[in-house]
């Protein structure tokens, strides 16, 4: 490496009334990002180095997980910390991307990993020295960048498979939201939330450290015990104070997660300050329909939000919200498309992790050929 890819620091001097953007570089070939802009007063004594386009760039703490880049014009300019080596590559020898794609596979990671001696993960430092005596295979510089090519087109089609997956949950999901909208511009009746021949709204109490012990009454203190459809209590109560039953919506009404809602276990559960449990009369409303219909008035909750330092709705903000009140036979129905809809989100997520599995797998398995002369 010191022969074809020497470390070269081009120190900056901060000015105080100046204004910066320094580079990070994310693990396991992931790229460059760019972190906020910040002033020279902010970087104070902090030694930084200006970044130019084709150095080869080198995290000096996660370089042995692939923490290793090629900056691009768009990091013209930059600075990097002195957790960063810069090596400028003698380009009538070597071609920096080949470098960083060598770097990214086994061989190359080992390499990085046995230069970089410690322990684990922050531990582990990549000397200076270590890299310079890095020995890299160098092809003639045609093969070079006949492999960086080939390895460039694949690595694009990869990305393209992600993006169309992602876009197919995305537009997948976006039904649901949709269907919601079509049920509440539909001709139904409309009533509110706070009619008790409707729905019962039962406010959540806190419970103190006393109150609470490792057994005993199921506890839901808010959105943190929420799953994708049913809640599940991780703490007990002695003393509840207010309870949810089989059948109960719950709506989170304090804190980040306002508007959050999830179906109450089937078994009674004591519920904290932060939850409301939205109980429907058996005979005029569905739980699961007043769930899917809660879920979308989130931007009902969501405006009716006060308080600065914990945000929060009130009774009457949830009493106010008006819901369509179809018959009991068209909610069924509403529910099972609705449900039908989610599986079929569900299934696709699913399929997405696996093939994203799958597809990051591809990568090293394209560098492994490229290196051993199968591409």
């Amino acid at each position: 490496m010191a022969e074809i890819a020497p470390l070269v620091r081009r120190p900056v001097e901060p000015l105080a009334d100046g204004t910066y953007r320094e580079i990070g570089i994310r693990s396991f070939g992931k790229g460059v990002f760019h972190k906020t802009q910040t002033t020279g007063l902010e970087i104070g004594s902090k030694r930084v180095f200006c970044i130019e386009p084709g150095d080869l760039l080198f995290n000096i703490v996660f370089a042995w997980e692939g923490a290793v880049s090629v900056a691009s014009d768009a990091e013209r300019g930059m600075i990097g910390s002195h957790r960063f080596l810069t090596c400028v590559v003698d380009s009538s020898r070597a071609d920096a991307r080949f470098l960083n794609y060598w770097f990214q596979r086994g061989e190359g990671r080992d390499q990085l990993l046995r230069a970089s001696p410690g322990g684990a993960g922050r531990n582990r430092t990549l000397g200076v020295e270590k890299l310079a005596a890095i020995e890299v295979p160098l092809p003639p510089l045609a093969e070079q960048r006949r492999i960086v090519t080939q390895i460039d087109e694949l690595a694009t089609k990869l990305e393209e498979a992600r993006r169309l997956r992602g876009e197919a949950v995305a537009e997948l999901q976006a039904l649901i939201p949709q269907h919601l909208a079509v049920v509440f511009e539909s001709n139904a009746p409309r009533v509110r939330l706070g009619d008790e021949t409707i729905c019962q709204i039962v406010c959540g109490q806190h419970l103190t450290a006393e109150e609470q012990a490792a057994s005993g009454v199921p506890y839901i203190t808010g959105p943190a015990d929420f799953t994708s459809r049913i809640a599940a209590p991780s703490r007990f109560a002695i003393f509840p104070r207010a309870c949810s039953m089989e059948g109960d919506v719950l709506l989170t009404v304090k804190g980040a997660g306002v508007g959050k809602a999830n179906l109450a276990p089937s078994f009674r559960t004591a519920i904290g300050r932060q939850l409301f449990a939205l109980r429907p009369r058996s005979d005029k409303l569905r739980t699961l329909y007043l769930w899917y219909v809660v879920q979308h008035s989130l931007r009902h909750f969501r405006d009716a939000i006060t308080a600065t330092t914990v945000p929060g709705i009130g009774r009457e903000d949830v009493e106010c919200l008006e819901i369509p009140l179809p018959p009991l036979t068209e909610q069924d129905h509403i529910v099972a498309e609705l449900d039908a809809l989610q599986a079929k989100v569900d299934a696709v997520k699913a399929l997405q992790t696996e093939t994203a599995a799958e597809l990051d797998a591809m990568l090293p398995a394209i560098l492994d050929k490229a290196f051993k002369g199968e591409l």
